[in-house]
């Protein structure tokens, strides 16, 4: 049978938007925004959502030890190694309805698309929705695909959030096996490639007009906690030049964290997330306070110094105001650059199907990064509006996210034709 041409295969986008506005209902309503959080109530419900919706595209489906849901489109030569997609369906907290969302809803309509049109694949066509891809209190990102990938260690499942629950007590409470999920690593010559669709999250594509992103590389990630200690005193007896000041110099550091960022290169970027201190009051001088920071970059040199610098003015500066500080270093992911036979792959469907494309490095983090370990490992973005993300007001049109499965349906061909 001769199989139709790539650019006849035009997905169904009032499908798709379809379904990611019935996906987005499935949050903790107690929040504003969309609230999906890993091991919450309203994620295990879309869980079992998006298990159906896999078998009803026809793939066989399943959920693992890590609860990752895997979809399987059989292909030709079940001894060839297979082509993957997907991306994620958690959320931060007050988040959108589009981050990691229309990379699963995506490879979702690619299979359909490649069933309704008989396009059969030689490779098996894996569709993922990987466990738990945004932060988490365990400071352990991407669980399911670290899992699959085969770099999620025991140290991984002893981390504890602020409660002391260990995050191996979080995920069997969930249902999940964590010795199975750090054991159940998946081999390279299983996966042939990994392409994954995702939103932009920045405003590069919007302000140029374009239409597809072309990820050149997926930033590392450090992160850092500083836990300051200090002495408690009365607020309004106490000299300012006799004080040990944990929120103060909790303060210092987070403008340190600031002003590295603020001397990086460019796709160089360093955020403090969150701050607490101690019980705190009007008039008493805080004897306690920690900050949660990050730092970003595609460029590794940069961000092993940064990270190094931060620290370093830290201790410093805390020291110099009597307080003591302990400094947890987390390495999230190193800068992973996507393989250049993939950049072309997708660059040449964006112009199969007349669509405008740009080069563009990722400052999020992403499954794809951990993906790699197993094979060559790419990424299309489409366009964010107003580059926001991580908030409410993320969104994405419809015309774009139509246009971003018909590229992700062109490379997997194209992919398999290789």
């Amino acid at each position: 049978m001769t199989q139709p041409k790539i650019d006849v295969l035009v997905p169904d986008s009032d499908r798709m938007w379809a379904d990611i506005m019935e996906l987005s209902s499935i949050v903790d309503d107690r929040s504003p925004g969309w609230s999906r959080e890993v091991f919450s109530e309203p994620y295990k419900a879309s869980r079992d959502w998006t298990l159906q919706r896999m078998r009803d595209a026809g793939l066989e489906a399943s959920i693992d030890a890590a609860g990752n849901i895997v979809g399987r489109l059989a292909g030709k030569n079940p001894n060839a190694p297979a082509i993957m997609t997907g991306s994620h369906t958690d959320t931060v907290h007050s988040g959108g309805r589009f981050d990691g969302i229309v990379g699963v809803m995506g490879a979702i309509e690619a299979a359909r698309m490649l069933q309704e049109s008989g396009t059969r694949l030689t490779s098996d066509l894996i569709v993922v929705d990987f466990l738990g891809e945004e932060a988490n209190p365990f400071g352990v990102s991407c669980i399911g695909s670290r899992a699959i990938a085969g770099v999620l260690d025991p140290t991984h499942l002893e981390r504890q959030d602020a409660d002391g629950v260990s995050m191996a007590a979080a995920m069997a409470k969930f249902g999940l096996d964590p010795a199975a999920a750090v054991a159940m690593a998946w081999k390279p010559s299983d996966v042939k490639s990994y392409i994954e669709l995702h939103v932009e999250q920045g405003p590069m594509l919007e302000n140029a007009g374009t239409e597809i992103g072309v990820v050149t590389s997926i930033a590392g990630i450090e992160r850092l906690m500083a836990v300051f200690t200090g002495r408690a005193d009365h607020a309004g007896t106490t000299p300012m030049d006799q004080r040990a000041d944990a929120l103060i110099a909790a303060a210092e550091a987070i403008l340190t964290v600031e002003r590295v960022g603020c001397g990086a290169p460019i796709h160089g970027v360093t955020t403090t997330g969150k701050i607490a201190t101690g019980q705190g009051a009007f008039n008493v001088v805080p004897d306690s306070s920690t900050i949660w920071a990050e730092i970003r970059s595609i460029d590794p040199s940069w961000l092993s110094g940064a990270r190094r610098r931060i620290a370093d003015q830290i201790a410093e500066d805390a020291a110099k105001r009597g307080v003591e500080v302990a400094i947890d270093l987390l390495n999230d992911q190193d800068p992973v650059p996507a393989s250049q036979s993939m950049q072309d792959t997708v660059a040449r469907a964006a112009d199969s199907l007349g669509l405008s494309w740009a080069a563009v490095p990722s400052g999020a983090g992403h499954d794809a990064a951990h993906m790699a370990h197993l094979g060559s490992m790419g990424m299309i973005f489409i366009p964010s509006r107003g580059g926001r993300s991580h908030c409410p007001d993320e969104w994405t049109d419809k015309e774009h996210l139509g246009s971003g499965v018909q590229v992700l349906t062109s490379t997997l061909i194209n992919l398999d034709q290789a």
